[in-house]
């Protein structure tokens, strides 16, 4: 099954989508940008394309040369893909108003094995190679900030890999709710459990399972392909060990991150 099929944008997600798009946006409503000396900011901005996001738009595909970086906003989430030869996948990393997509162009490689697709909708800025570069090679603050953000997405792959190897389908999707949640300005995630199992490289049967216990357990509410998190500290309470590695990392690395919010979300 392609990945067109599986993401249909419901008539929540397009309500949100839509939204979003009529909303007022700058550049400051991603953390990375926001976290720029005014300088750098300013040269930047004349250069930085507001672009729409949509629930399944493909920002790129695994081995294509990427032209642009691309900055999400807020409630924006960009899940990043490993696609094996057969067609299965598993998500490796998400991108939300954090971060960037599209490191590759300021790490030299041009290109990537993954593929970058938008799990959730929303808005964003894009920024041309060549404007990425020049920049980068001229100011010391924005190379520092752009390779400490990195090193951060590298935790969160790595702890990614580690936990589907080692940790219970029922803590991977707690994992997975958590840092998609931390992203997010709402408890509501809207995700069929069919895309989860993409997502996570398991059988959609595993997550209707773990799905249904968690649900049971009064830890979140499904319907119809939408998720409300109704307890986030027992999800914390269940969750592996995995996601504060990649929590705390980020706090570490990054002058901001959205996961701070999340408690007040949540009530």
């Amino acid at each position: 099954m392609t990945w067109s099929t599986l993401i249909k944008p419901t008539a929540a997600s397009a309500a949100v989508g839509n939204a979003s798009l009529h909303s007022p946006m700058t550049p400051t409503q991603n953390l990375l940008l926001a976290a720029l000396p005014a300088d750098v900011l300013a040269r930047l901005a004349p250069d930085l394309e507001p672009v729409a996001l949509p629930l399944g738009k493909v920002i790129y595909e695994s081995g294509i040369e990427l032209k642009h970086v691309y900055f999400p906003t807020s409630g924006c989430i960009i899940s990043m893909l490993y696609v094996m030869a057969d067609g299965s996948s598993a998500e490796i990393a998400v991108v939300g108003e954090e971060g960037v997509v599209g490191i590759a162009l300021f790490m030299g490689g041009d290109t990537t094995p993954s593929r970058a697709l938008v799990q959730s909708a929303g808005q964003g800025y894009r920024l041309d190679a060549r404007g990425l570069r020049a920049e980068f090679g001229r100011h010391s603050g924005l190379q520092v900030l752009l390779l400490r953000y990195t090193q951060a997405l590298i935790t969160q792959m790595s702890q990614t890999a580690v936990c589907n190897r080692h940790h219970s389908l029922e803590q991977q999707l707690c994992r997975w709710l958590l840092l998609s949640q931390d992203r997010l300005p709402t408890n509501q995630l809207t995700m069929t459990q069919e895309l989860i199992a993409n997502m996570l490289g398991v059988r959609r049967e595993g997550v209707t399972q773990a799905a249904g216990r968690l649900q049971t357990a009064g830890l979140i509410r499904y319907n119809r392909g939408r998720i409300t998190i109704v307890d986030r500290s027992g999800l914390e309470a269940l969750v592996c060990e995995c996601y504060a590695v990649v929590k705390k990392e980020y706090e570490r690395l990054l002058p901001t991150h959205p996961a701070s919010r999340t408690d007040t979300a949540a009530a």
